[in-house]
This record gives C-alpha cells, structure tokens and sequence, in this order.
C-alpha cells in the first residue's frame, strides 16, 4: 500500500528517470508502460482496473486535484509530489498540468475483439499522425464502437500525443495494436461484420448507403492515412469503398472529420434499425 501522505521525490531519482525515458517508443515497448498526462488521463486511468501505477504531481496540483490523488492512493498507486522542474521534465507537452501518471499498457488482443461479436469498429490504416489517430478514437468512443484496431503501419497507441488526443478514450473501449490490415478485415469478415472503406474518391456515397438501408448491421470502417488515403490493394478488401458527400466547395475533410461522420452515420443507422425511438414520440 502506499505511504500515508504522498512522498515528495528528488530530481535525481530513479524514478524520474525511469519516467523521463517513456517519452521513447522503445523504452515504453521494453517496459510495457507507457505516460498518461493531465487531470482527464490521469482520473481515467485511476478508474481503469490495474493500469495506473504511479503519480506524479506537483503540490499545486495535488490540492486543486485531490479527488484525483484520492482515487489513485486507494487502487494502491504511490504517488510522489514533485517540483515543477520535475513535472517539466517528465512531461512531453509544453505547458504540463502538473500531473503525470505511468500506465500499463492496455491494448487488447485482437482474437478477443473478434469474440465479442463487435457492431461497430474502427480500423486505422497506415494512420502516422499521433494527433489523428488519438482524436479517430475519441470519435470511436463518442459513437459507441465497441473497438478499435490499429494495423502493424500505423503509429504507436502510447505516443504521448496519441494518448492526449483521445482525451481518455483510450481508457474507454477495446485496441488492437500491430493487426495486418488484411488479417484486420479477414478476421473481422468472419465475424460477420461489413468491412467499408472511407475514400474521397469511393464509387458509394454515404448519403445513398444510408438512403438505401443497408448501414444497419455490423460495421467496420477502414480509414486510410493522411496524406494519401487507402491503397488500391486496400480498398479492394472492402465490401464497399465509400466516400462523404462534399456539399459545399471544401476540397475534402481531413480523416479525424471523416472518420468522424462515417461513424456516427453507422451509430444512426444500427441504431434505428434496432428499433430506435422515434423523434415525435412524447
């Protein structure tokens, strides 16, 4: 258990060094650990079972987030109060909250999302940017999807900018790491689940996919990455390639938008045709 009272920790401690160093993917992949900044991670990460291990946190922030601190001291974590400096140099964001906690990694073996019989997934596809792939999976969690499967191309789950963009949904729903986007799909077919892929240039319009009725079922969508979208050998695992109707004259939307729309026109549609209630009902 820990101590009574938070210890307050040296700079030179093996303990903040050993936290410095989880700003590197390969010290995070060697240790299984990974950083969780902010009051949102820090709570969420309090409240997932098993995952927060350590705290850090300045004295100001210990007072004004003494719920916080609460939640973490009675799941059993050791919490070090911290200068600033110290925080400074843990932290990978420029202005730091005063709160850094050490997690264990979380991700979810992908034979167990298949056996979940998931409705709604979210595939990300050679997606590189950290930003975008944290705020697909705050999208994923705000629509409902029971998972989310990030391929063996795309960037690593724990970058520090990959955690912040998800602004604790990370903690919410199911990840798979390092799936072959073919294996993604294969797998995901199997368990009965429609594989569509998200391009600006898809044959299908997502207007008419929903016009037509046939978004109500099992729904995995495939994003592809950022600069250049999905591959032709992509798309053509796909039972559909869809694209979003551009209305106006925007050039396109960027992938967390899309990825954005194209859930929650999924989350509607299974929705509705599980007998969602009507809109004039009292």
């Amino acid at each position: 258990m820990p101590p009574v009272t938070p210890e307050s920790i040296s700079p030179r401690s093996p303990r903040v060094s050993a936290a410095r160093r989880l700003a590197k993917r390969n010290f995070r992949g060697k240790e299984r650990l990974f950083l969780a900044e902010g009051p949102q991670a820090v709570r969420e990460a309090a409240g997932h079972k098993d995952t927060l291990v350590e705290l850090f946190a300045t004295v100001e922030a210990a007072d004004r987030y003494a719920d916080i601190i609460g939640e973490a001291r009675a799941v059993g974590v050791r919490v070090h109060l911290a200068s600033d400096d110290v925080i400074a140099d843990i932290s990978t964001t420029v202005t730091p909250q005063g709160l850094v906690g050490i997690c264990r990694f979380l991700d979810t073996p992908f034979e167990e999302i298949l056996a979940a019989r998931p409705q709604l997934v979210a595939v990300l596809a050679n997606v590189r940017d950290p930003g975008n792939a944290g705020t697909v999976l705050r999208c994923a969690d705000a629509a409902g999807a029971e998972a989310v499967v990030l391929t063996d191309a795309s960037v690593d789950l724990y970058n520090p900018k990959t955690v912040r963009a998800s602004v604790g949904s990370l903690f919410h729903l199911p990840v798979a790491v390092g799936v072959p986007v073919e294996e993604a799909v294969e797998g995901l077919r199997r368990a009965g689940v429609r594989i569509l892929a998200a391009d600006g240039a898809g044959s299908d319009d997502l207007d008419d996919e929903l016009d037509r009725g046939t978004m109500g079922g099992p729904t995995a969508w495939v994003f592809g990455n950022e600069a250049w979208g999905l591959p032709e050998e992509t798309r053509g695992l796909a039972d559909a390639v869809v694209r979003v109707p551009i209305h106006g004259k925007a050039e396109s939307l960027n992938l967390a938008t899309a990825a954005a729309v194209c859930l929650y026109a999924s989350a509607r549609a299974q929705r509705a045709s599980g007998g969602c209630r009507s809109v004039t009902e009292s």
